[in-house]
C-alpha cells in the first residue's frame, strides 16, 4: 500500500479498531505476555508462512467461520458441540475461544504455547458422548481432531487466498499445511496431511461420512444470528458469514443445501470484503503478531512478504 493511498484510508482505521477490539477484545491483566521474553520464537517463529496467513485478520475471521460450517457437517465434531457446550446463548465466546487458541499457538512464547495446548487436551479428556446414530465419540479422537484441524486450516488458507494480501504459491500453502499440523498432534491428531495434496485426499476419505443432519440445520440457524457486540451488528455478521461461506468448496456448498440466493449473498460479500481488507491490515498495527515481532527483534513488515 503506497504512503498517499494509506493516509487517504487513514480516517476510517480508528472505527475498525474499535470494532475488532469490541468483538474480540484482549483479555485482562495476567494473560499472555507477547512481547516478553525477548528472542522466544514460540513454536513457529518469524520465518514461518504460519505467522504471515495468521497475521491477516480478514481472512482468518471469515475462515473461522467457513471452519464451523464444515464442522457441523461431521456427525460426531457436532454431537461434541451439541452437548457439551451452550451454542445457542455463547457462540460469541466459542469464536473468541477459538481465536485465542489459534492465537496463542501461532505467536505466543513457547512456554505458554504449550501450556494452552495442554489445557485445551485436558478439556477434550472431559468431553464424551454418543452421536445422533449412537455412536460413541470423545474430542480426544485422534481421528475426529485430524478432521477439526483441517476443517480450520484449510479454510484460513481459503480465507487468505481470497482476502490476503498476498497470491499463495503452491509451495507455500504446502507449507503452511506442514507447520501447522504441529498443533494437531500436540492435541493428539494423527496422519494429519502436511501437504495440499495430501489434504485433498484426506477429505476425498472423509467426505462418504459427511451429511447436514437436523442438528446442522439448527447449528447453522443459531449461526445465522450470531450476535457480535459491535455497531451495526448484523450488517457486520452477514458480511463476514457471507463472506466464510464464499470460501466453502463446492462439495461442502452442496451439502448445506446452498441456495442461489445464498450463492449470490457470498459472492457480494466475497466483493465487498475483498475491498474492505486493506482498511483492517491499515488498522490493526498493535496486534499479537506486530508485537510478537517485537519479541524477537524482527520488523514486522516481513509478515508482508513469503519467506525466502
Amino acid at each position: 500500500m503506497t504512503s498517499a493511498f494509506a493516509r487517504l484510508l487513514r480516517p476510517a482505521s480508528a472505527p475498525i479498531r474499535r470494532w475488532v477490539l469490541t468483538a474480540f477484545p484482549r483479555p485482562p491483566s495476567g494473560g499472555i505476555d507477547y512481547e516478553h521474553p525477548a528472542g522466544d520464537p514460540g513454536l513457529f517463529g518469524p520465518s514461518s508462512v504460519t505467522w504471515r496467513v495468521h497475521s491477516e485478520f480478514c481472512g482468518m475471521l471469515s475462515g473461522g467461520l467457513c471452519a464451523l460450517y464444515l464442522q457441523l457437517l461431521h456427525p460426531r465434531a457436532l454431537a461434541g458441540v451439541w452437548d457439551h457446550s451452550n451454542f445457542r446463548e455463547d457462540l460469541v465466546g466459542r469464536l473468541r475461544r477459538t481465536t485465542n487458541f489459534v492465537g496463542a499457538t501461532t505467536y505466543a512464547p513457547t512456554q505458554d504455547a504449550q501450556a494452552m495446548i495442554e489445557r485445551v487436551r485436558m478439556i477434550h479428556g472431559q468431553v464424551r458422548g454418543v452421536d445422533e446414530a449412537g455412536v460413541p465419540y470423545s474430542a480426544d479422537d485422534p481421528d475426529l481432531l485430524t478432521w477439526v484441524h483441517v476443517s480450520e486450516m484449510s479454510s484460513f488458507l481459503a480465507g487468505y487466498r481470497a482476502y490476503g494480501p498476498m497470491p499463495v504459491p503452491a509451495h507455500v500453502a504446502d507449507a503452511y499445511l506442514d507447520e501447522t499440523r504441529r498443533v494437531a498432534e500436540a492435541l493428539g491428531a494423527r496422519d494429519v496431511p502436511g501437504s495440499v495434496a495430501d489434504m485433498d485426499a484426506y477429505i476425498a476419505r472423509v467426505l462418504p461420512s459427511l451429511m447436514f443432519s437436523e442438528r446442522s440445520r439448527v447449528v447453522l440457524e443459531v449461526l445465522g444470528q450470531l450476535d457480535l457486540p459491535v455497531p451495526m451488528a448484523s450488517l457486520s455478521r452477514d458480511l463476514f458469514l457471507h463472506a466464510g461461506a464464499a470460501l466453502l468448496p463446492d462439495w461442502a456448498a452442496s451439502l448445506l443445501q446452498r441456495t442461489a440466493s445464498d450463492l449470490r449473498k457470498a459472492r457480494l460479500a466475497r466483493g465487498a470484503l475483498r475491498g474492505m481488507a486493506p482498511l483492517f491490515r491499515l488498522a490493526l498495527t498493535e496486534g499479537i503478531d506486530v508485537r510478537s515481532c517485537r519479541r524477537v527483534g524482527a520488523d514486522p513488515g516481513l509478515l508482508s512478504r513469503w519467506p525466502s
